[in-house]
C-alpha cells in the first residue's frame, strides 16, 4: 500500500515537474524582457525552447532518480541531488537551444533566459520536494502530540555535542511521543562552548556535570559518545549515582531514545575500561637484548597468555619462534594468526604435552631454544579441585620435565609465569604452582642459571575468566553470579601482563622471583557493576547480581607476596622483586616430586592434598567434595 502511494506522490510529481517547467521558461523570458510584449519577436525561441525543457529536463530528472525518493526524509543529501539534476538539465538544455539557434530555426534568443531558468527550476524543483517534508513533520507532530499520554516529560542532559549527540537530540525534538526534552549539551571542545545545536545550548565542559546536575533540574543522562573510554562513562554515572539521577549509554538511537536497549546492541565495552588505575605504560627497547635474532619457545602458546606473549615476542624480532602446545586446534590458530601477521618470522608449531619427557628431549636437541617462556599449566581452581592428579601431573611433573630439559639443552633464560595463587595456597591449584616455582627457582640457584619466576594475578579477559563469563551473562540478560560481595582480586589486561613478564625476563640474572605491580585489589561485585553500566545497562535494575558462595579452593583475598617477607622495587616502575620466602631444600623438594608423581599415578588425591599441606609452606589445603560450578 505504501509502494502503491509513493508511486501516485511521484506521478503527480512527475505531470507537476512539466507543467513546472513550462512555467519557469515563460518567467525567464518575461524577468529578462522586463515585460515587454515578446510576441512576434521572441515567440519562436519561447517555444522552441518550452517544447526542448519538456522533453530534457524530466527525462534527466528521471535519470537521476528524483522520482524514487521518500521527499519527507529529505536532507542534505537529496538536496544536492536536486542541485545536480536541475545543472545537469539546465546544461543540455542551454546547449539543445544554442543548437537550434546557429541552425538558424528561430531567432531573437535572449540566451540570459537560460541562467535565469535554471534559478527558477531549482527553486520549483527543490520547493515542491521540500514542501512534502515540512508538511510530513508538521502532520507527524501533530498526530504524535495527540497521541501522547498526559505525563511530565523527561528532562534530559546529552554528554557530547558531536555527531552522536546531535542526532540524538534532533531524535527528540522529532519524536515528542518519547516524553523527552534535552535541555542541553556538556562538551569539551572550546569552540563548542555557548553554541547551540539544533536550538539547545552547549551548557559546559564535562567536568562541570555535577554543577549542572546541580543548577538544573535533570532527569536522565545520555552518554552520547560511542567511543568514550571507560573513565569518562565511569565519571559519568559516578555523579549520576551520587545524585540520584537515571543515566545510559547509547548503543543505538532509537533503541536508545525508546528505552527499550536490547541486550544484542550493547556498547561494546573495552577490557581496559574496567581497570581502576592508569594502564602500565609499554616500552620494548630493553627485549631486543635477550630476544632479539634469538630461538624463542613459548609453551602453553594455545592459552590466552600464551598468545600474547608469542605476538609481543614476534615484535622483537626474534631468529625463530617455537608455539607449544598439546591443543592441536589452539596451536594451530595461533600459527595462522602470527603466520598473517608476521609473514616473515620462522615459526615452529609444535603439538606436545610438557609431561612427556622424552618428547621434551626430542624437541629441545632438534630445534634448540636459547629462551623460554612456560605458560602451560592448569589454572582454574575449583577444577582442580576434582581433578586434583591432573594438577600434580600438568602443573608440578610437567614443569619439572621443562627444567631439567632446559638445563640440560643450554637453554639461556626460562621465565615461567605464576599466579598470586601460590602464596599461602589453599587450593590445589595455588599449591601446585607453588611447587612449580620452588622448581624454578631451584634450577637457578643450583645451576647460576637466568631462570626467573614472574608472579601476578587474575588477567582481564582471559578464557575462562570472569569478564568473558559476565559479558554473556549479560548478554542473555542476565543475572550475574559472584561468589561473595567481599571477595577481591588483583587484575590486569592481559598485554599489560604480558609486556612486563617480557620485561623481567630482560632484567632476570637469575633466581629472581619478579611481582607485577596490579594496583589495588577490586571486589568481584563491584567490577560486575562496571561491566553492566559500561556496557549500557543499571545493576540491579536491567541485570541482577547473585551470590552463589565460595567454592572451593577460593580465598575472599589474594595476595602477591608471603607477609612478613620484604620485597623492593626494580628498574621498572611496575615490577617489584620478592627479596626472600621460605623455600624448601633441593633434597626436599626432588622427594616431595617423586613421592607426588606415584600418588598421581596411583589415583590417591586425599594423599596429594595431605601431602601439600604438610609440604608447602603457609599452605591450607584441605580436602573437598567435587563441587558443580568449577568456573573461574
Amino acid at each position: 500500500m505504501e509502494l502503491f502511494r509513493r508511486k501516485v506522490r511521484n506521478r503527480y510529481l512527475f505531470f507537476g515537474d512539466i507543467f513546472l517547467t513550462l512555467v519557469s521558461v515563460l518567467l525567464s523570458y518575461m524577468v529578462r524582457l522586463e515585460l515587454i510584449a515578446i510576441f512576434p519577436t521572441y515567440q519562436s525561441s519561447l517555444l522552441w525552447m518550452m517544447g526542448a525543457a519538456v522533453l530534457v529536463k524530466p527525462l534527466v530528472y528521471f535519470f537521476f532518480g528524483i522520482y524514487s525518493h521518500i521527499w519527507r526524509y529529505a536532507s542534505t543529501r537529496e538536496l544536492i541531488l536536486i542541485l545536480s539534476a536541475v545543472s545537469t538539465a539546465s546544461i543540455l538544455l542551454s546547449g539543445t537551444m544554442i543548437g537550434l539557434f546557429a541552425a538558424g530555426l528561430f531567432f531573437g534568443f535572449p540566451r540570459s533566459a537560460l541562467i535565469i531558468d535554471w534559478l527558477f527550476s531549482m527553486v520549483f524543483v527543490g520547493g515542491t520536494r521540500f514542501i512534502f517534508r515540512v508538511l510530513a513533520e508538521t502532520s507527524s507532530s501533530a498526530a504524535d502530540q495527540a497521541l501522547i499520554p498526559s505525563r511530565r516529560k523527561k528532562w534530559v542532559l546529552v554528554i557530547g555535542a558531536g555527531d552522536a549527540g546531535a542526532m540524538v537530540v534532533r531524535e527528540m525534538l522529532k519524536n515528542p511521543q518519547i516524553n523527552m526534552d534535552p535541555i542541553g549539551f556538556l562538551d569539551d571542545d572550546p569552540t563548542k562552548q555557548n553554541s547551540k545545536i539544533h536550538g539547545i545550548p552547549v551548557l559546559a565542559p564535562l567536568d562541570k556535570i555535577d554543577h549542572i546536575l546541580e543548577k538544573h533540574h535533570v532527569d536522565e543522562v545520555v552518554v552520547a559518545i560511542p567511543s568514550a573510554s571507560g573513565q569518562v562513562v565511569r565519571k559519568v554515572t559516578e555523579v549520576c549515582r551520587r545524585r540520584n539521577v537515571a543515566f545510559r549509554t547509547m548503543p543505538g538511537i532509537y533503541e536508545l531514545l525508546g528505552g527499550a536497549v536490547s541486550v544484542s546492541r550493547l556498547r561494546e565495552v573495552e577490557i581496559s575500561d574496567l581497570l581502576r588505575r592508569e594502564p602500565v605504560r609499554m616500552e620494548t627497547k630493553a627485549l631486543g637484548e635477550v630476544l632479539e635474532n634469538r630461538v624463542v619457545m613459548v609453551t602453553g602458546a594455545g592459552g590466552s597468555i600464551g598468545r600474547e606473549l608469542c605476538r609481543q615476542v614476534a615484535q622483537v624480532n626474534p631468529n625463530r619462534l617455537i608455539i607449544l602446545g598439546h591443543g592441536e586446534n589452539s596451536i594451530f590458530s595461533v600459527f595462522l594468526d602470527l603466520k598473517e601477521s608476521f609473514p616473515s618470522l620462522e615459526l615452529v608449531p609444535l603439538i606436545a604435552d610438557v609431561r612427556d619427557l622424552p618428547r621434551l628431549e626430542v624437541i629441545f636437541k632438534r630445534w634448540k631454544p636459547e629462551v623460554v617462556f612456560h605458560t602451560a599449566a592448569h589454572k582454574h581452581v575449583p577444577l582442580m579441585e576434582t581433578n586434583i592428579e591432573e594438577a600434580i601431573t600438568n602443573n608440578v611433573i610437567g614443569t619439572d620435565n621443562l627444567v631439567r630439559v632446559a638445563l640440560a639443552n643450554d637453554v639461556q633464560r626460562l621465565v615461567m609465569i605464576s599466579t598470586d595463587k601460590a602464596i599461602r595456597p589453599v587450593s590445589v591449584m595455588g599449591a601446585t604452582k607453588r611447587l612449580a616455582e620452588m622448581l624454578v627457582l631451584d634450577a637457578a640457584h643450583r645451576c647460576q642459571r637466568a631462570f626467573t619466576v614472574v608472579r601476578f594475578g587474575n588477567v582481564l579477559g582471559s578464557r575462562g575468566s570472569v569478564v568473558p563469563r559476565f559479558k554473556r551473562q549479560i548478554a542473555s540478560g542476565g543475572p550475574i553470579t559472584v561468589t561473595h560481595p567481599d571477595m577481591k582480586r588483583y587484575f590486569m589486561t592481559i598485554p599489560e601482563a604480558v609486556h612486563l613478564v617480557l620485561q623481567a625476563s630482560a632484567m632476570s640474572r637469575g633466581g629472581e622471583n619478579y611481582i607485577l605491580d596490579m594496583g589495588q585489589p577490586v571486589r568481584i561485585v563491584d567490577l560486575a557493576e562496571d561491566l553492566i553500566r559500561l556496557s549500557g545497562l543499571e545493576p540491579g535494575k536491567d541485570i541482577e547480581i547473585v551470590f552463589t558462595g565460595i567454592r572451593p579452593g577460593e580465598k575472599l583475598t589474594e595476595d602477591l607476596w608471603d607477609t612478613g617477607f620484604a620485597y623492593s622495587p626494580t628498574a621498572h616502575p611496575d615490577i617489584h622483586q620478592v627479596d626472600s620466602e621460605e623455600v624448601l631444600s633441593s633434597e626436599k623438594l626432588e622427594a616431595i616430586i617423586v613421592q607426588l608423581g606415584v600418588l598421581a599415578r596411583e589415583g590417591n588425591p586425599e594423599a596429594i592434598q595431605a601431602l601439600l599441606a604438610k609440604a608447602i609452606p603457609g599452605a591450607h589445603i584441605q580436602i573437598n567434595e567435587p563441587h558443580p560450578d568449577m568456573v573461574e
